[in-house]
């Protein structure tokens, strides 16, 4: 049975508004001078890689969209720059991760030579090759590779998600479960809800039920940036969101705390910006849960429009237009969850304007 209430429409696309308009705002100051200064360069890159994957999902749901050209230009000049492929290789932890998801994501235009050299790269490397990696690394690749257009020898979705942690958590505890794995695995399965996932009824309800386990969990712990993306996963394996018990619990815990200049202030509520924070401290904190919101409501939201024969593109561009000052986040964002962060968030609009 839906537990869908009225409002909920309306707090996704208020969350998505806010979300996707300060994310717009404030994406500059990853490839500005002063964020050349003032952020480390690995996690500066990582963000201007899922600036660019945010980008191309929210061409799907809101081509038009100002914001989005924004957003977008950002990602194009990063790009452009000589030095950028450098630096992610500057951590050999992440580097060959970084050098797949650059070619896979290079904005339109932007496919030079050495987006080419990457990729050729990583195949003398043996890296677009099965190896010794992870069933979790082994599917990440593979789903880069693929929107890459490269040439690989990975094995099918089908292998890969067998292989994989949702596949083998029915019986598992959810206090064991990395709610990063389970998402990003249904996310690459099913190009974060662009296609079907490709499962069995009985795998799909067998991994709804993992990831409806695990938004309860995420719930009880305050995790805002986990349960932003384990919303997404219950869209992508084929539920409304909006009506299990879960998801409904998640929009409305991330509604409360959205700030009215539209940030999720901090990754969860022990990791939230205090109000004292620098802007540095402040864009660290709000950077990544904030796009994890944008995300997971531009698609929910357009999954839902176009269910209702409402062209998303069209319902969610006029959101946005309405939203281009950024100025309101949720009804639920005056309490106190919402003023806490305020001076922090004004110090953030002079940083990165």
């Amino acid at each position: 049975m839906s537990t869908r209430s009225v409002g909920l429409d309306e707090a996704v696309a208020s969350l998505s508004r806010g979300a996707r308009h300060w994310i717009a705002r404030h994406a500059g100051y990853l490839d500005s001078p002063a964020g050349h200064a003032e952020l480390p360069v690995t996690p500066r890159v990582k963000a201007l890689l899922q600036l660019a994957l945010l980008c191309r999902y929210w061409g799907e749901s809101a081509p038009a969209e100002t914001a989005l050209g924004e957003a977008t230009s950002v990602v194009e000049q990063a790009w452009q720059r000589p030095d950028f492929p450098r630096l992610l290789t500057l951590d050999g932890r992440y580097a060959r991760q970084f050098e797949l998801m650059y070619a896979a994501l290079a904005p339109t235009g932007t496919a030079t030579g050495a987006s080419r050299a990457v990729l050729a790269r990583l195949k003398g490397d043996g890296y677009l090759a099965p190896g010794r990696k992870a069933p979790y690394l082994h599917l990440e690749a593979r789903f880069y590779a693929d929107l890459a257009g490269a040439e690989h020898t990975f094995a099918s979705y089908d292998e890969l998600y067998a292989a994989s942690l949702p596949a083998r958590a029915a019986t598992l505890p959810v206090a064991d479960l990395d709610a990063c794995v389970v998402t990003h695995t249904v996310f690459y399965l099913s190009d974060f809800g662009l296609r079907d996932p490709g499962l069995t009824d009985e795998a799909r309800e067998q991994a709804l039920q993992v990831v409806e386990r695990l938004t309860h969990h995420c719930l009880g712990l305050g995790e805002w940036d986990l349960v932003g993306k384990l919303v997404l996963a219950q869209h992508c394996l084929g539920a409304d969101p909006l009506g299990t018990p879960s998801g409904a619990a998640g929009i409305r815990m991330l509604a409360e705390v959205q700030e009215p200049d539209g940030a999720i202030p901090g990754k969860s509520v022990v990791r939230r910006a205090p109000a004292d924070a620098t802007p540095v401290q402040y864009f660290r904190k709000s950077y990544q849960a904030t796009l994890v919101t944008a995300l997971t409501t531009l698609i929910v939201g357009s999954g839902r429009t176009a269910a209702s024969g409402v062209p998303a593109a069209r319902s969610t561009s006029a959101a946005g237009t309405a939203g281009t000052t950024g100025t309101t986040g949720t009804t639920g964002t005056t309490g106190t969850a919402g003023t806490a962060g305020t001076t922090g968030k004004t110090a953030v609009r002079e940083a990165t304007r």
